[in-house]
């Protein structure tokens, strides 16, 4: 029995009756359900039987099969099964999975499907823990997982499953644009409708068991804000955070490895609600090596410092409102000395109101913190660190509130994943050396740290960290000691 052409799943229902699929799976009256399939037998032998579908329901404004246009919204469908031979009811034999809105674009998910055996010869369900982010201009999500191969349409997008059970929560189904792929029709990506209003408007349909009928067109939802994907945020080379817009909270600029710069609006709740391009991809900001963020010019408006690969150092003055196409004010021409400062990070670790003190770590080993950072001028130079092998290996600084003391704390991660803090700098000491995390096989993967003030504590102290898969993870409320709450910006490659 290899002729199966479409995945399923058992859905709760008061008829204990009902399964979920994809719209361009429905329609067919001769089709059967076979929970739990197994290719070593027959359909009249299978464990669990097999169930005739009885009723379709489908929303009619679904265009016809594969739709491209925004009716592809709407590929999902229920059906309603008879009892098998015995007289079993479906969901009384192999329980059912409870149905939940799609919480977000950004969701972990494990998706399960039964690829059509010319696509593979073992005949089995594919299954695939992955990561969605939103599919452009349409109410979708999309997933990378390989072997989502046709005949996985329909299959269930779980945010939480008991595989002992073989149940749990749906939040997405294969389906949507080109029937749940890319124009390219390639295995490894995957779409999925929202399950939102349209979806469980149709759910009630089924679960009463009415015909379906909608007279009003279909209007897509305002589509939410999306930061993209992996494959893009693998490029986002450096990133700086800071008050840019003046709105009491952080945002988040990013250079990108095509010389691109992004600034995003953060919504104060820990996520982003938009973006603009400050500058077009370009030569010139490819050789940017390293920046940070602080309010050097005392107008409540934070300003970034470049440090570029000849060693000329710039500082752009009120991003948010000036933007980055002007020539900034020079902080020190091109020279030898300063193309030899790895990291730099800008901090509150001397100066009482203003971000105005920058730390720098050189690549001999050297840590230098500099106050009283202003347009034009480094200020007071202090060594707080001779040349030396261990800060060699002080591969990414960030700074932020860690601690909850009104002077700032120095967060280092080290070249074998281990991450400190340092609590209470002075001008002549880098303080306290706090642990968060011991030398570990994840952390190397940490490509680039910013922190800020993207939550409602008032506090920078929100850390963003951009993995080497792309993965853009935001740990809120992070303290001296752990990390805070870990939250999904942006799925991995």
């Amino acid at each position: 029995m290899r002729a199966h052409s479409c995945s399923a799943s058992v859905v709760d229902s008061p008829g204990h009756n009902l399964i979920l699929t994809a719209a361009h799976c429905s329609g067919g009256h001769h089709s059967v359900f076979v929970p739990n399939y197994d290719n070593s037998k027959t359909l009249g032998t299978q464990h669990y039987g097999f169930f005739r579908i009885d009723t379709w329901f489908t929303d009619p404004r679904y265009d016809h099969a594969n739709a491209k246009d925004r009716s592809s919204d709407l590929d999902f469908s229920f059906a309603a099964l008879a009892n098998s031979s015995s007289g079993e009811k479906v969901q009384n034999v192999v329980g059912a999975n409870r149905l939940l809105r799609t919480p977000s674009f950004n969701n972990d998910v494990t998706m399960v499907g039964y690829p059509k055996k010319e696509h593979d010869s073992a005949d089995r369900a594919v299954r695939c823990p992955t990561q969605t982010w939103a599919l452009p201009n349409l109410y979708q999500i999309q997933a990378i997982c390989h072997g989502m191969y046709g005949g996985t349409s329909g299959g269930p997008w779980f945010s939480k499953v008991d595989w002992a059970t073989g149940t749990g929560d749906i939040i997405g189904n294969v389906g949507g644009y080109n029937g749940g792929g890319n124009d390219a029709n390639v295995d490894w990506l995957t779409y999925s409708p929202v399950h939102g209003d349209q979806f469980f408007r149709l759910y009630d349909d089924a679960k009463d068991n009415r015909a379906v009928k909608r007279s009003d067109p279909y209007v897509e939802p305002p589509l939410p804000y999306s930061m993209g994907g992996g494959q893009t945020w693998q490029h986002a080379s450096l990133m700086a955070s800071g008050d840019f817009n003046g709105e009491g909270h952080s945002d988040m600029l990013v250079v990108w490895s095509d010389g691109e710069v992004t600034l995003y609006d953060s919504d104060g709740n820990g996520g982003f609600d938009s973006e603009r391009q400050l500058l077009p991809k370009n030569a010139t900001w490819k050789n940017a090596k390293t920046i940070t963020a602080g309010d050097f010019t005392g107008s409540n408006k934070f300003d970034l410092m470049v440090r570029w690969v000849d060693g000329e150092v710039t500082l752009y003055g009120d991003v948010g409102t000036k933007g980055l196409d002007w020539v900034g004010t020079q902080m020190i021409k091109p020279n030898k000395t300063w193309e030899n400062a790895t990291q730099i990070a800008a901090g509150r670790f001397n100066a009482a109101k203003y971000v105005t003190d920058l730390m720098v770590r050189w690549v001999d080993g050297e840590v230098t913190l500099y106050t009283e950072v202003s347009a034009g001028t480094f200020g007071k130079e202090h060594q707080l660190k001779k040349p030396n092998k261990t800060w060699k290996d002080a591969t990414l600084l960030t700074a932020g509130e860690y601690s909850g003391n009104q002077k700032w704390d120095l967060m280092v991660r080290w070249t074998d994943g281990e991450l400190d803090n340092y609590v209470g700098i002075t001008i002549s000491d880098l303080g306290k050396e706090q642990r968060l995390l011991n030398p570990n096989k994840l952390w190397p993967h940490d490509t680039v740290m910013t922190t800020g003030d993207f939550t409602s504590n008032d506090r920078t102290d929100d850390l963003v960290i951009r993995w080497s898969d792309g993965e853009t993870t935001l740990y809120s409320d992070t303290r001296v000691d752990h990390l805070g709450s870990e939250h999904n910006l942006v799925p991995q490659a």
